[in-house]
């Protein structure tokens, strides 16, 4: 790097304030690694090496990171809470940018698409998902736009719901969801640089 290349570096302007949080669900520690409830995780992780961007600072009860993409900045968030009260660590962060819930984008896991497929909305309902129903409680609202990563179903009725969402992908999933995981990333970015329902029409499915 030349002295001129240094200093166009440092006389680069700084970012402006975050103005989208970017938040994957998922369970902390490493019993919980690449387990389906964990999809979000790894979206995050995925949007993370893309931007080559770390998420290792711990505030709000989270690990995160910050990304520049065109036009705004995003806080990366990853509730170091249990699954079911990701929503304290969502509200903390809201509350210190003082954000809108618009400016919110939640990636999580969905037993209700099969897996791999994704489907972005820009509100709803928390679907019978613990993470994401605490969110809303937290919050008070459910306005905020989401991207849902398929798991997949239990392959029979009688098996345990927490089994399978704890449980690791098997090794034929493996690569369906890497591409997923990478998939949603980008998603979660462009519902920030467009908006959800043209994020949808590009990624859902």
């Amino acid at each position: 790097m030349s002295i001129f290349d240094l200093f166009k570096k440092i006389e680069k302007p700084a970012a402006g304030p975050v103005t989208h949080i970017i938040c994957g669900l998922g369970n902390p520690g490493p019993k919980y690694d690449e387990t389906r409830h964990n999809a979000g995780f790894m979206a995050l992780d995925a949007l993370a090496e893309q931007e080559k961007v770390k998420i290792n600072r711990l505030k709000f009860k989270a690990l995160y990171g910050e990304m520049v993409f065109p036009g705004g900045r995003a806080l990366l968030l990853k509730p170091q809470t249990m699954m079911n009260a990701s929503g304290v660590s969502v509200r903390e962060a809201m509350a210190f940018y003082k954000l809108p819930p618009e400016r919110l984008i939640i990636v999580y896991d969905d037993i209700s698409l099969p897996c791999g497929k994704l489907r972005i909305r820009a509100k709803g309902s928390d679907g019978g998902h613990n993470g994401m129903k605490d969110i809303i409680y937290q919050l008070g609202t459910d306005q905020f736009p989401r991207v849902r990563v398929g798991i997949g179903q239990p392959p029979h009725k009688d098996y345990s719901v927490t089994d399978w969402v704890l449980g690791k992908f098997s090794d034929e999933e493996i690569p369906t969801m890497q591409a997923a995981v990478k998939r949603a990333a980008a998603a979660a970015l462009a519902v920030a640089q467009t908006s959800p329902e043209q994020a949808g029409n590009q990624f859902n499915g």
